[in-house]
């Protein structure tokens, strides 16, 4: 299994949201097709075709748990995560 794929189910399981590191969640992003805007500390991430803007934050090298749902909510929403 790829990395990213075992990445999204870790996302979607919904079990581990506190130990997701901010890189692995930005390179999922990526993967997904987000692309990223840097303004100070803030990383924005944007798609085509998804209204909202993903706001993940960086605290002590992991992504915030509830940033971390935020983006599974996403996934889901949108059928982001192919057949994952």
């Amino acid at each position: 299994m790829k990395r990213h794929e075992r990445l999204l189910r870790t996302v979607l399981n919904g079990q581990s949201d506190a130990n997701i590191r901010f890189a692995d969640l930005q390179s999922l992003l990526f993967h997904l097709g987000f692309s990223e805007r840097i303004r100070g500390s803030h990383h924005l991430f944007e798609k085509e075709g998804v209204v909202e803007i993903v706001n993940p934050q960086v605290q002590s090298g992991m992504a915030k748990r509830y940033q971390v749902r935020q983006v599974r909510q996403l996934i889901l929403r949108y059928k982001l995560g192919g057949d994952c």
